[in-house]
């Protein structure tokens, strides 16, 4: 951990804005685009706007690390990115647009590409941070083979901005596949796909993606175009168009596919719309409702009205944990609860960040 001087005016003013609430006893929104405002718990607090806090710091492709302040515009990260062949391949759920780099850390989402290339955490390499002293501090760094602080580095994937307000991130950035093709195969039930994504994980074959719902199997095949040529053939199935193909797996990612549209009229009814992360191989859950596989079967979407208990119950049973992403039930937490021994290691990591209890309340736990 290093302590660091506030790097231009709009940290200065972060810096002002968090030391005014500390001493006024004010806690704090962080907010960058405020595209995933639904996700966690109901936000609370005066505004901390990130959004004048933008622009790329570094970005060295050939060493493929980007360093990047966190209002930065996803958008605009991305374009550069493919302007020189590279991408984001956890592929992060952008929701709306608008999104902020920072956002995208804090919520620590990844999409379809996550089955390949790891979650968004993996590719965090280091951040810089204001805590709720007012201090600006610096965890890892910009080289991959750095470890110094790495750890601290990924705690703030998933974190919901609890422990402070990211300034700026250093990223993993990989070269978009040579070749790329998506094949359907139609008349799958839940149980034959989870049965074929099983045995092809054993095989060397360069999935990138797979998806699975109301009886069909999309597999996207990524890597070198002889690799690729040669996983068609096994896989099987029928070819979509380049486009097609492309576009499908974007409706994945941001969640605008059918299946994730939850309106108003079903959450009255009592839909929720459910994420359910489990290990590989588990069969169908005994969850009625209407179900979207994803990550060679470790991730299950389900749009039901089965109880919150319930469904966090089934999938405790399987060594798995569900989030509540929409619908109704968050005084029952978004989150499935943690056992005392990890609540008591959150309290600390808050007490040690965050001591004023300053940002974004409730938003991973209730009294975080």
């Amino acid at each position: 951990m290093d302590h660091l001087s506030p790097s231009g005016a709009a940290e200065v003013r972060l810096v002002e804005q968090v030391l005014e609430a500390r001493n006024e006893g004010r806690c704090l929104e962080i907010r960058g685009g405020g595209t995933k405002r639904f996700y966690g718990g109901v936000p609370r607090g005066s505004l901390l706007d990130l959004r004048a806090l933008s622009g790329v710091r570094s970005y060295e492709p050939t060493e493929l690390v980007v360093t990047v302040r966190a209002g930065e515009p996803l958008a605009r990260l991305e374009a550069l990115l493919a302007e020189r062949g590279q991408h984001l391949a956890f592929e992060p759920p952008r929701f709306a647009a608008g999104g902020t780099v920072g956002g995208m850390v804090a919520a620590g989402l990844s999409g379809p590409g996550r089955i390949a290339s790891g979650a968004l955490r993996d590719h965090v390499l280091g951040v810089r941070l204001l805590n709720g002293r007012g201090e600006c501090l610096g965890f890892g760094g910009q080289m991959i083979k750095n470890v110094a602080g790495y750890d601290v580095s990924r705690l703030m994937a998933g974190s919901l901005g609890i422990l402070g307000v990211l300034l700026e991130v250093s990223l993993k950035v990989l070269p978009v596949p040579p070749a790329s093709v998506t094949v359907a195969l139609d008349g799958a039930t839940q149980a034959d796909a989870l049965r074929r994504l099983s045995a092809w994980a054993s095989q060397a074959l360069p999935i990138g993606a797979t998806a699975w719902h109301d009886g069909q199997l999309r597999v996207r095949l990524d890597g070198a175009a002889a690799a690729v040529r040669s996983a068609r053939s096994c896989v099987g199935g029928e070819a979509l168009d380049t486009e097609a193909g492309a576009s499908w797996w974007t409706s994945v990612r941001d969640q605008t596919h059918p299946f994730f549209d939850v309106p108003p009229a079903s959450l009255v009814r009592g839909v929720r719309l459910w994420r359910l992360s489990v290990p590989r191989g588990v069969p169908p859950l005994e969850l009625s409702g209407e179900t979207f596989i994803e990550w060679g079967g470790a991730l299950r979407w389900l749009r039901s009205r089965e109880p919150i208990a319930y469904v966090r119950r089934v999938a405790a049973r399987e060594g798995g944990h569900a989030t509540l992403m929409r619908g109704d039930g968050r005084e029952a937490g978004p989150f499935s609860p943690l056992s005392p021994a990890l609540l008591q290691l959150h309290h600390r990591l808050k007490q040690a960040f965050d001591p004023e209890r300053l940002f974004n309340p409730g938003r991973l736990y209730e009294g975080l």
